[in-house]
């Protein structure tokens, strides 16, 4: 803790001083992490492998799998390594890619989830134009700008985030660069422009929330009109896992990212965060197999051992070329 502000770098608080916490901690989001890389690469895998898991639904999937991936990536690896090594340092340059792919990463799934929804509202809601409106051409055009506006909302924060004056000691009460904890270190008066930044993607964010709102006032009130019980419930077991998704992952980071500023450490923005950057990413590949007949069937085809063999050959072959 000494000389801390002639450090270029920040140092991470994490969640505790006791060595054997740290530890734990460790250990956990090593699981964590693991359980994560496991179930996004398998949803990854029989989406791209299982001919019959083709349709957008499955197209919009595997990308939110490769965000969820690629998003608990950026931080828990990095809290891992401050934890087992006794050291939160975090150096400047990895501060700023950390912050730009952590916003880039939230924002892009903000609108993957936003594209599915609205992906399930002609689903269901216009079956007869689903192959026009939802063809193969649209979907890659989504899929591009999803990415492209990710990584727009992730330069925006950092270029304004980085270029404010900081004052005091570089502590930042988190496991990772964390935009609003970072915003505590600035001088007075003197972050009106990330607050402005700010602004606009909440703004856009609300914009998905309201869409994807309107897209399920739409799916639930054409799906009740449905006589059959078994129609109803396939509807269900397909929309309601989404439906989790978007409100757990919107309701924690809003909160954490509109509550009033304090100054004071609070143990209740560490588990905030917790809430929208690790379980979301682990949980994600469990709802969406677990009630989804298809994602089953094709999870037990591939994990079988002819079918595994089958598929790993395929795979020397394509890596061959």
């Amino acid at each position: 803790m000494a000389n801390l502000t002639s450090m270029s770098g920040f140092l991470l608080m994490g969640f505790s001083d006791n060595r054997e916490l740290q530890i734990l901690h460790a250990l956990l989001f090593l699981a964590t992490y693991l359980l994560a890389l496991t179930g996004n690469l398998l949803i990854i895998t029989v989406t791209s492998l299982d001919h019959h898991l083709q349709s957008p639904m499955y197209y919009f999937l595997k990308h939110l799998s490769l965000l969820d991936l690629c998003f608990i990536s950026v931080t828990v690896p990095q809290s891992i390594t401050n934890s087992l090594m006794n050291n939160g340092y975090i150096s400047y340059v990895q501060c700023i890619l950390q912050v730009f792919f952590f916003i880039a990463l939230a924002s892009s799934e903000v609108a993957i989830l936003t594209v599915m929804s609205y992906d399930r509202y002609v689903s269901i809601c216009r079956p007869l134009q689903y192959e026009t409106i939802m063809n193969p051409c649209i979907c890659r055009y989504a899929v591009t700008a999803v990415w492209l506006a990710g990584g727009l909302s992730g330069l925006m924060h950092t270029a304004v985030n980085f270029s404010i004056p900081l004052c005091g000691e570089r502590v930042i009460h988190q496991f990772f660069c964390d935009v609003p904890q970072m915003l505590k270190l600035a001088c007075s008066h003197e972050f009106i422009h990330e607050i402005a930044v700010a602004a606009f993607t909440t703004s856009a964010a609300f914009i998905c929330l309201v869409s994807i709102v309107l897209s399920y006032v739409h799916i639930f009130s054409t799906v009740l009109r449905i006589p059959s019980a078994e129609g109803r419930t396939k509807v269900f077991a397909t929309c309601l896992p989404h439906l989790f998704v978007v409100t757990f992952f919107l309701s924690t980071a809003g909160f954490e990212f509109l509550q009033p500023p304090s100054d004071s450490q609070s143990g209740m923005d560490i588990m905030l965060s917790i809430f929208y950057t690790v379980i979301p990413p682990t949980l994600n590949p469990v709802i969406y197999s677990l009630r989804n007949e298809a994602m089953k069937a094709a999870l037990k085809k591939v994990l079988s051992k002819g079918e595994f063999a089958q598929r790993k050959m395929y795979l020397k072959t394509i890596f061959k070329f």
